[in-house]
């Protein structure tokens, strides 16, 4: 699951409480809960696809179910693919804890501009490793991987402003984060290196 990520691969206790809380609670709320797949959520994702007649409004891949289909499958929207993504995150479950699939999960998803795994995305937008990030700039980071086309940080700045504030009211309104620490990294200048 590490290759040709070697060089900004992180261990589990290297990557920063928040980054995995932040996407626990934006992509995964049930992720330690559930056993690789949350029934509910697909089953939720698969009417609301049919109700709008194949536009995607929701999804219901828990983050084992991403790792699966970044590592082995393609983006494809099949329901083959679906239901091989499901059978592949039950496996992965099985083989590994939670906390390794947390590591790999953040080691491997995109995070645009070719940055794969949050040590490259932070090396690439601010010169510099997880652990000497902010806050808030950490928490901008993990607002990309829900769509890294609309939340290029070069293109589509501001958007990933707005998803990285989202991300942090999830964070405040489930207790993750105190009212004042969201208003400071709110307030808190973005700056990304050329």
């Amino acid at each position: 699951l590490q290759s040709g990520k070697e060089v900004f691969y992180l261990s589990y206790e290297e990557i920063p409480k928040e980054v995995i809380t932040a996407m626990i609670v934006t992509e995964d709320k049930k992720y330690f809960a559930h056993k690789g797949v949350d029934y509910m959520a697909n089953l939720r994702a698969a009417y609301s696809l049919v109700k709008h007649k194949g536009t995607i409004y929701q999804g219901g891949s828990t983050i084992t179910q991403q790792l699966a289909r970044n590592i082995y499958l393609t983006n494809e929207q099949t329901y083959a693919r679906k239901i091989t993504e499901i059978f592949l995150a039950a496996e992965l479950e099985k083989r590994y804890s939670k906390n390794d699939i947390l590591e790999y999960y953040l080691n491997n998803i995109y995070f645009a501009n070719g940055y794969y795994g949050i040590q490259a995305a932070a090396h690439g937008y601010f010169s510099r490793g997880v652990a000497e990030l902010s806050f808030s700039e950490l928490m901008f980071l993990c607002a990309i991987p829900n769509n890294p086309s609309l939340y290029d940080p070069y293109e589509h700045f501001e958007d990933t402003l707005a998803r990285r504030d989202s991300v942090m009211e999830q964070m405040y309104h489930d207790g993750k984060l105190d009212r004042e620490q969201y208003l400071e990294a709110c307030r808190e200048e973005i700056v990304l290196c050329p």
